[in-house]
């Protein structure tokens, strides 16, 4: 039986029929889809916004509020770059009559590139009685 056997599988091997046109468009669908999120994973990898240093600005987020007697100013911090800023120091600075009234200094630990962070500073003294600078006066690259 085994002399037998041999030419059966030969035959079963011979027998396959070619591959239908439909089994070669679905291949050629999943290739373009597998070979389209390569190359945009590749795109995103090499893409100039990763290489760019961070660019760090501050705005006043929201109006200043009163509470207890402190004055209470919210402020955004924005990495608009495209790397990642880590230690970012943000110092505000009350001016009245032309003297540094109140200051204060914040730190954001980490600010990666397009990433939005508040905080507030509290002063004591009004900042409508003189004028508030608030700055990002340095950061550290990782």
């Amino acid at each position: 039986m085994s002399q037998f056997e041999a030419p059966q599988n030969q035959d079963r091997q011979a027998q396959k029929p070619p591959r239908s046109i439909a089994e070669w468009v679905t291949f050629s669908i999943a290739s373009l889809i597998l070979a389209g999120i390569v190359g945009l994973v590749c795109s995103l990898w090499v893409g100039k916004r990763h290489h760019q240093p961070p660019e760090l600005s501050v705005t006043r987020s929201a109006e200043t509020r009163q509470a207890a007697g402190q004055f209470y100013i919210p402020f955004q911090v924005i990495n608009s770059g495209g790397g990642t800023a880590e230690s970012v120091q943000v110092i505000a600075e009350l001016t009245i009559d032309g003297e540094v009234a109140e200051s204060g200094e914040q730190q954001v630990d980490f600010l990666s590139g397009g990433e939005t962070q508040d905080g507030a500073f509290i002063f004591t003294r009004d900042p409508q009685q003189g004028e508030l600078i608030i700055r990002v006066a340095s950061y550290k690259l990782p």
